[in-house]
C-alpha cells in the first residue's frame, strides 16, 4: 500500500507541475500585451477633484483658474497639446468645432505627467461649456508628423450671472 501511495503522490505533482508550466506559456504568449494609455484630468485651484467653478458672477468673480493634468503610459515619449475651448452649446460634439482660447504644448516623456494652469475670463452672461481638449502629434504612413484628437477631454459646465 505504501508504494500505491506514493506513486499516487507523485502523479499528482508531475500533473501539476505540467498544469503551471501550460499556465505560464498561456499567459506568456496568448494574452495580448496592454496597449498605451494616456489620463487626462481636471483639478481645481486647490489641486483637488473637488471644488470646480459652476457659478461665477460677470465683473466679480468670472475668471479662474483649474489645473489639468496628463499622465503618459505609452511607452515613449509623447508630444502633445491641450486646446482650451468655449461654447455656448451644451450638447457637443467632439472635437469642438469652435476656435481654440488657448493652447498649451509640452513633451510628455513615458511614465511621467505634465500639469499646467489654464486660466479662464467668462464675462458674458449665459451657460457656458469650458473644454479641454487633449491632441497629440503622431506619423502617419508617410512618416509625416499630423495632430490627432486623442478622444480624450475634459469639460466644465459653468453659469455666468
Amino acid at each position: 500500500m505504501k508504494i500505491f501511495s506514493n506513486s499516487y503522490a507523485f502523479s499528482v505533482a508531475v500533473a501539476l507541475l505540467v498544469a503551471s508550466i501550460l499556465l505560464g506559456v498561456y499567459y506568456a504568449l496568448l494574452i495580448p500585451k496592454q496597449e498605451g494609455y494616456l489620463t487626462f484630468y481636471l483639478l481645481d485651484s486647490q489641486e483637488k477633484a473637488f471644488d470646480y467653478p459652476e457659478l461665477v458672477v460677470s465683473g466679480e468673480n468670472s475668471t479662474f483658474s483649474v489645473y489639468f493634468d496628463v499622465e503618459n503610459h505609452m511607452g515613449k515619449a509623447i508630444e502633445c497639446q491641450v486646446v482650451l475651448k468655449v461654447s455656448r452649446d451644451m450638447n457637443p460634439t467632439f472635437p469642438l468645432n469652435v476656435n481654440d482660447n488657448k493652447t498649451y504644448a509640452s513633451k510628455v516623456e513615458d511614465g511621467h505627467s505634465w500639469r499646467d494652469t489654464a486660466t479662464v475670463s467668462l464675462s458674458e452672461p449665459g451657460n457656458y461649456m469650458v473644454v479641454f481638449e487633449l491632441w497629440t502629434w503622431e506619423k502617419n504612413e508617410e512618416n509625416i508628423e499630423t495632430l490627432l484628437f486623442s478622444k480624450n477631454s475634459c469639460l466644465l459646465n459653468v453659469r455666468v450671472l
